[in-house]
């Protein structure tokens, strides 16, 4: 497929902290994009504290097997490479912020206790969709000159939760779900919680008239669009 090459325009040169801020500006001045960037946020928080710990999990409650944890990664893998064959066929929903939204639902959903293997494989089923919809979204609606700064802006705003979700999961674990609960019913009850608060936030999208509108309330860029001041 072609790819795009912009000529690059005369601009004011300006600071290398002026060009790093430069795409959480462009976010910030534009609610849409900022109300699905934070959604994003909130997903990536509540997904990787129930994965976090869902080895553990799985090895507490089958004595420890190394064949019922490596089942879950398998079918894990499998649904990712699902799910790419399926956006690459289907395209994705014309709407595209209905693919965001149901799929951060349905991947807080399937963080339970019981059928692993399958739940794991629905999961990553769904990231290419929610991944796939989402990178559309903003493709159409940042100028290509810069898309760069813009996509680093972005990417580092939802991937930040990860490393705090992390440092978060274990002391929950051991402090707090495991004394009060038992060390493998309390580490299970987390993907559970965190899961069911996931599908809360990712349905939450709809009653946000601005995010959910945001395809139709922030115009396409164009190709030849000039990158804003």
């Amino acid at each position: 497929m072609p790819i795009p090459n912009p000529r690059l325009e005369a601009r004011e040169k300006t600071s290398w902290i002026g060009e790093a801020l430069f795409g959480f500006r462009f976010i910030l001045e534009r609610p849409p994009l900022l109300g699905l960037q934070l959604m994003f946020f909130g997903i990536h928080l509540l997904a990787t504290l129930g994965s976090t710990v869902l080895p553990a999990m799985v090895l507490a409650k089958t004595g420890f097997s190394e064949a019922a944890l490596a089942l879950v990664r398998s079918a894990a893998g499998l649904g990712g490479v699902a799910g790419g064959l399926l956006l690459s066929l289907w395209g994705g929903p014309r709407k595209r912020v209905h693919g965001v939204f149901l799929a951060l639902a349905f991947m807080g959903a399937v963080e339970g206790p019981s059928a692993w293997a399958v739940l794991a494989f629905l999961e990553s089923l769904f990231i290419p969709v929610l991944n796939g919809s989402n990178q559309a979204i903003w493709q159409a609606k940042v100028p290509l000159a810069v898309q760069g700064k813009v996509f680093a802006a972005r990417r580092m705003i939802a991937w930040c939760a990860n490393p705090l979700a992390m440092l978060l999961a274990g002391p929950l674990a051991d402090r707090v779900f495991g004394p009060r609960y038992g060390q493998g019913e309390g580490i299970a009850l987390m993907p559970l919680l965190f899961g069911s608060l996931g599908v809360r936030w990712g349905l939450s999208g709809y009653l946000l008239p601005r995010v959910r509108e945001a395809e139709s309330l922030l115009p396409d860029a164009k190709e030849n669009q000039a990158p804003p001041t």
